[in-house]
């Protein structure tokens, strides 16, 4: 009646086996390090740059635990905070001479003390919030007149094109600063310019002054087109940092507006802060250009002369110069995806662009306009640009996906894909600020956080086993089998604790336990009721699991609720919340059950049990307590 086949038992001692590897890593704590990485994929971090970290150290007399190489980074491990901060100090110096034009990221970052075969089955510590730990802190400086900027570039190429579909003849459009002027030879011709303009651009106010023989037409963006360019600039840019940072596997992000034009980010509980810093800080945006094909232009790149006017030069992954007009065809904005793939023919790595139903429409007439000439994509990249690649168009390309490569490395094109698929920023940010803060609430919060769920659980153990004698004791088992799991399912998660999640953490142990009261003193009912031990232990946990199951959905559903409505410390929370209750059912009826089975279920002829008073009625009508 109350025994377990073997495979429950083998499945208990599984659960087990892992839940305990994959908690242990939290117990052996992290140590100061700092970060060398890359700012693109085409730099590596080798040997080499092993060594300049290893003399940059020993030249500032710093003797670090160790210095590794990891990937595509170096890692080298420091004794103590303070260390940490000179050691960045002295690599930076060494590295990063020139921070406008830097080809590393040095950052300062937690090196896991986890043995290396918990690492190899990838069984990693929790990440800590920014209350417990702290992690990295971002502001960034939107630049707002490069978004009208940008925003004026758009203008002047959609008047462009207006006035060559209404075959109003001009002297020629530029951009001075974020106004589009336009050169037009007669009144009449300004009129109609003008009206265009009133008509098609609504957010832009034209003035006309003579210029000469000739009239120039001048449109500039109105106040209040200004700020809701602004705006929606800052929006784009925290809606890409969200989808950049999702792209990175950050949990709990905070990204928050600050002021007109700044925005800050923080990461708890981030690993890699150095690629966290080289996501955020890339302002990548793609451009589709045409390449300047004129002799002047071909002059130019090879040195021998200037730029020709209206063009730009750029180098492309080769480091050759490549002159491509101004004029911007397609922008970051038309893409809808981009994935990296490999080349059908030559199995070259490539980026597969999508792009929606306005750049499918120009891509298309572009490429039938300009057969036989090249196309240049630029990938802007730091306010960097560098040609990505610049094809010869064979045919017209319809269909919205466009296939780009240039001499990629998998890893260039991941990287590429990455930032593009992220989203477009509507303008350029820099980072102005970039520092690893401290527990917002002090390691002493830490400490009371940890004491108050082991010392909680002691006391909830003292209490059970005092009033329900050996039936405590499995109860109490069970319950700190309940924190085990819990530790190892938030573990494999690599989620996020906060004190908040301190406090589901104790709540989901309040939780277990009181399955465990239900079940216990369930059997003392049945005790009463005049079963037999073996009948009682088997209608108790049976009969006690109906209601076991209502009360943690009814609460299960409060936790799924915090968790599709709430953010940030309370989603936290929820998280914790909600995997405590399905570990709590696990051990409290699953576990415990196993326990009671495996000490009373092989004895035949049970006559008493360890669960303390049971008290029954006489005849007499009074109550009499029995001891089991």
């Amino acid at each position: 009646m109350n025994r377990y086949p073997v495979w429950k038992y083998a499945i208990l001692v599984i659960v087990l086996l892992v839940g305990t590897l994959y908690t242990l890593p939290n117990f052996f704590g992290e140590a100061p390090a700092v970060q060398v990485s890359a700012v693109k994929s085409s730099v590596k971090v080798d040997t080499a740059v092993l060594q300049r970290v290893e003399e940059a150290l020993k030249a500032a007399s710093i003797t670090p635990v160790s210095v590794s190489l990891e990937g595509n980074s170096v890692r080298a491990q420091l004794d103590s905070v303070d260390t940490q901060g000179k050691a960045k100090d002295a690599i930076q110096k060494v590295l990063v001479p020139n921070e406008a034009d830097a080809s590393y990221v040095v950052a300062l970052n937690m090196f896991s003390l986890s043995p290396k075969w918990l690492t190899s089955i990838h069984a990693m510590p929790m990440y800590l919030g920014l209350d417990l730990r702290g992690g990295v802190h971002f502001m960034l400086q939107v630049d707002m007149q490069a978004a009208l900027t940008k925003k004026a570039e758009s203008y002047a190429g959609d008047l462009r094109t207006l006035l060559r579909d209404k075959n109003i003849r001009h002297g020629g459009i530029s951009r001075d600063g974020q106004a589009v002027e336009v050169r037009l030879r007669d009144e009449a011709t300004l009129t109609a310019a003008r009206n265009l303009v009133s008509d098609q651009f609504p957010d832009l106010v034209a003035t006309s002054v003579p210029d000469g023989s000739e009239f120039k037409l001048r449109a500039t963006i109105k106040p209040e087109a200004t700020r809701r360019v602004q705006e929606q600039a800052l929006k784009q840019n925290m809606v890409t940092l969200h989808n950049r940072i999702n792209e990175l596997g950050v949990a709990e992000p905070v990204i928050q507006q600050q002021g007109l034009d700044r925005i800050v980010v923080q990461l708890p509980g981030v690993q890699d802060t150095a690629k966290a810093k080289d996501i955020l800080g890339r302002t990548a945006t793609l451009e589709v250009r045409m390449v300047d094909e004129g002799t002047e232009a071909r002059a130019a790149e090879s040195g021998r002369g200037p730029v020709p006017f209206g063009s730009e030069r750029y180098p492309d992954r080769s480091g050759q110069s490549i002159v491509v007009k101004k004029q911007v065809i397609l922008t970051g904005e038309n893409l809808t995806d981009a994935q990296p793939g490999f080349d059908g023919q030559t199995q070259e790595p490539t980026v597969n662009l999508t792009l929606d139903a306005k750049g499918s429409r120009i891509f298309r007439d572009v490429t039938r306009e300009n057969i036989n000439k090249r196309m240049a994509i630029v990938l802007f990249e730091k306010g960097k640009g560098e040609v990505v690649t610049a094809p010869v168009i064979r045919s017209e390309i319809g269909g919205g996906r466009v296939q780009i490569s240039g001499r990629m490395t998998t890893a260039e094109a991941n990287d590429t894909a990455l930032l593009l698929r992220a989203g477009s920023l509507a303008a350029p940010m820099e980072i102005i600020e970039e520092y690893t803060i401290g527990p917002s609430l002090g390691a002493d919060n830490i400490e009371r956080g940890i004491h108050s769920v082991v010392w909680g659980l002691v006391a909830i153990a003292a209490f059970m086993c005092f009033y329900y004698m050996l039936f405590g004791v499995f109860s109490s088992v069970a319950l700190a089998v309940n924190v085990l799991l819990l530790m190892a399912i938030l573990s494999m998660l690599q989620a996020t604790l906060t004190l908040p999640g301190i406090a589901a953490m104790a709540l989901a142990i309040g939780v277990a336990i009181d399955s465990n009261v239900l079940i216990n003193e369930r059997i003392r009912e049945e005790l009463r009721a005049g079963l037999s031990p073996q009948a009682a232990i088997h209608a108790g946990y049976e009969r006690a699991w109906a209601t076991i199951l209502d009360s943690n959905v009814t609460t299960l559903i409060a936790g799924l609720a915090l968790l599709a409505f709430g953010s940030g410390p309370v989603r936290g929370f929820a998280v914790v919340h909600c995997i405590g209750i399905l570990t709590s059912m696990f051990s409290a009826v699953f576990f415990s059950r196993g326990l009671v089975n495996l000490w009373y279920g092989r004895q035949k002829k049970l006559k008493s049990v360890s669960i303390g008073q049971v008290w029954k009625p006489d005849a007499d009508g009074t109550s009499v307590a029995k001891t089991n």
